[in-house]
């Protein structure tokens, strides 16, 4: 089959090696990591200009969780890209994108619980029992912790690849929850166009793991079946 033939998929993915060059790969980090401390340059510079707009507060908090969602999407599109494309490189940079998951999530704790509430307590244990998004939003916060925490190859040798990865699967129960907890704030204004992207997203990044997980356990159950059958068969006849 010549080029013209090929899907425009596989035409695009032959494009880019399957496995990057160390040189090459390093330079993509690199890009990559400044461009992830872009949002938060700009907030910089934003405040240093007034350009955080009538309410800064609310501005600056908004623009880090938001950001948290965006660096979150990213870490779940790795493995589906991989899956799509068969780089396998990605899967290089999802620890990096995990981790600034995690560092913009810290920042919007840190603006809400500093700049919002200056770290008032009992203001702040009256808002996880009364708001609703509030709560989902500590809730996605205290499960990600854990998974930065052990995101290096020292905590993979400790913990054993297998416990190490039924671990990190909680990063699906973090974006849902995360992903709630944007929708029910926004909900209060009754302007839910935004997370209903995320949502949407998410929801197709989760089933795609769903539809792959589904393919290894019955796939392999009718496989083996099939070759039970053909035995059976061969001793019959």
């Amino acid at each position: 089959m010549g080029e013209r033939g090929m899907p425009l998929l596989a035409r695009l993915t032959s494009l880019v090696p399957t496995v990057l060059q160390p040189g090459t790969f390093a330079r993509l980090r690199a890009v990559l990591f400044v461009l992830a401390l872009l949002p938060l340059a700009r907030l910089f510079f934003l405040g240093a200009t007034s350009g955080l707009g009538a309410n800064p507060v609310e501005f600056v908090i908004r623009s880090l969780g938001n950001w948290t969602l965006v660096a979150l999407v990213v870490t779940l599109s790795v493995t589906p890209v991989r899956l799509a494309t068969g780089w396998a490189w990605p899967m290089r940079l999802r620890r990096m994108f995990g981790l600034f998951t995690f560092f913009y999530a810290v920042l919007h704790l840190g603006a809400y619980l500093w700049l919002d509430r200056w770290f008032d307590v009992p203001a702040i244990w009256r808002d996880v029992l009364k708001r609703p998004y509030i709560t989902l939003g500590f809730a996605a916060m205290t499960l990600l912790v854990p998974l930065a925490a052990t995101s290096s190859n020292g905590w993979v040798r400790r913990l054993g690849a297998r416990n190490w990865q039924r671990l990190h699967r909680l990063v699906y129960l973090t974006a849902v929850l995360a992903v709630a907890h944007f929708w029910w704030q926004k909900a209060a204004k009754n302007d839910v166009g935004e997370p209903l992207v995320y949502a949407l997203v998410v929801g197709l990044l989760l089933g795609v793991r769903l539809l792959r997980l589904a393919r290894q356990r019955y796939g392999s159950v009718d496989s083996s079946a099939s070759r039970s059958s053909i035995v059976s068969r061969r001793r019959i006849s």
